[in-house]
């Protein structure tokens, strides 16, 4: 049930972003969902890939450089992806910065609150 919340919410993020960057278009809300997956999926493969080589870069820029990083990753599933369009690196960019900003409100929303052990 929570992998299905998170996707519909990772969809609804992504209409949200093309509703907001300019460059960054999503044709409807089945096509965000696709896209959700897409993005799911390059992330998991390629993306996971670059972290890990670009990982000292990484640490130089106090984990800023991931932005860039995702911000590839969208620009190659909006390359793949029938219905989901990023037109070049500052849309991808910024849509990655929303995207960063709402799946940790997201996360923030659905992880169960832990109290702290006395």
């Amino acid at each position: 049930m929570k992998l299905l919340l998170n996707w519909v919410l990772s969809a609804i993020a992504l209409l949200l972003v093309a509703h907001f960057v300019p460059g960054f278009y999503v044709r409807g809300f089945w096509s965000a969902l696709i896209a959700a997956v897409v993005i799911g999926l390059i992330n998991a493969t390629v993306g996971f890939v670059l972290k890990i080589l670009t990982f000292p870069i990484t640490i130089l820029t106090f984990g800023l450089f991931l932005l860039v990083i995702n911000a590839l990753m969208l620009e190659l599933a909006g390359a793949v992806t029938p219905g989901f369009e990023v037109q070049g690196f500052r849309a991808a960019f910024v849509g990655a910065l929303i995207l960063a900003l709402w799946h940790m409100l997201i996360r923030w929303i659905t992880e169960p609150k832990h109290e702290p052990v006395a």
